[in-house]
């Protein structure tokens, strides 16, 4: 099945020569790229973080293969919802999903659930395609929208990942998509973010999900960047670099309710 736009015109240029305008203004960034083995990347309409998003993609290689996790937004859906199968359509182009590579993750994690309601109108995901596409035309990809998951369900699909991928003949570029924390003060947004990427800066991820939930942080990524970290970690993560962090007020000019952005590369 083809999986249609639903947010192109919203948070992201619906022409393709829009669109390309656009990517070519977020993917201005000049540095030698490194390879990473997960990234966390924002969500919100590129207004608003497509910089961010767009200094994470321009300095790293993107590979001819991706898993991409993202929160649900909607409600729709499994709570771990894997799309198995068909393309998602854009206005760039299409993009496969890797099949092969999709069975194998459904048979490496018993809740994983072949659906693909929980994508059907789910913008976190959709948003960061475009990027991908743009940078790797070849690139194929699996994607999985993740409620609320346990720490110990985050630590077995992070697991299944690793061994997924520790199976592939190529290289694995692993997606969290997420947005920081909402709608409090800009400096307030800024001290809660801090703590949530300092404990990813130090590839923690039992920290990350605890911090995040002691500290009342509306990190709506949570459960993917957790995933992405046990997978990270148990690949042979090195290190953790910040790339940027931003917040809406600078664009919206409202400081009292802004959303955190940062954007994070693992290598």
């Amino acid at each position: 099945m083809v999986r249609y736009p639903a947010v192109a015109g919203q948070f992201y240029p619906a022409t393709p020569t829009q669109l390309a305008a656009a990517l070519d203004q977020y993917l201005q960034t000049s540095v030698q790229k490194t390879k990473a083995i997960g990234i966390v990347v924002p969500h919100a309409g590129y207004i608003y973080s497509g910089a961010v998003a767009g200094k994470v993609y321009a300095t790293i290689h993107i590979p001819n293969k991706a898993l991409v996790l993202c929160p649900n937004h909607t409600g729709l859906g499994a709570k771990a919802a894997l799309m198995d199968s068909g393309s998602w359509q854009l206005p760039n182009g299409n993009i496969s999903i890797d099949e092969t590579m999709a069975m194998a993750l459904m048979k490496e994690c018993s809740f994983l659930t072949k659906d693909h309601l929980a994508h059907l109108r789910e913008h976190s995901l959709e948003v960061q395609l475009p990027f991908l596409l743009r940078l790797n035309p070849q690139i194929q990809f699996v994607p999985i929208t993740l409620s609320h998951l346990k720490l110990s369900e985050c630590e077995m699909l992070g697991e299944a990942i690793a061994r997924v991928t520790q199976n592939l003949s190529e290289p694995l570029l692993i997606v969290a998509s997420s947005d920081m924390n909402h709608y409090e003060a800009h400096e307030l947004t800024l001290q809660k973010d801090q703590l949530a990427i300092d404990a990813v800066l130090e590839k923690d991820p039992a920290k990350l999900y605890e911090t995040v939930h002691t500290n009342h942080i509306s990190m709506c990524g949570i459960i993917p960047t957790t995933v992405m970290l046990y997978a990270a970690n148990r690949l042979g993560a090195k290190k953790a670099t910040l790339i940027d962090h931003q917040t809406s007020g600078p664009v919206s000019g409202d400081y009292e309710s802004v959303v955190g952005y940062a954007g994070i590369v693992i290598e």
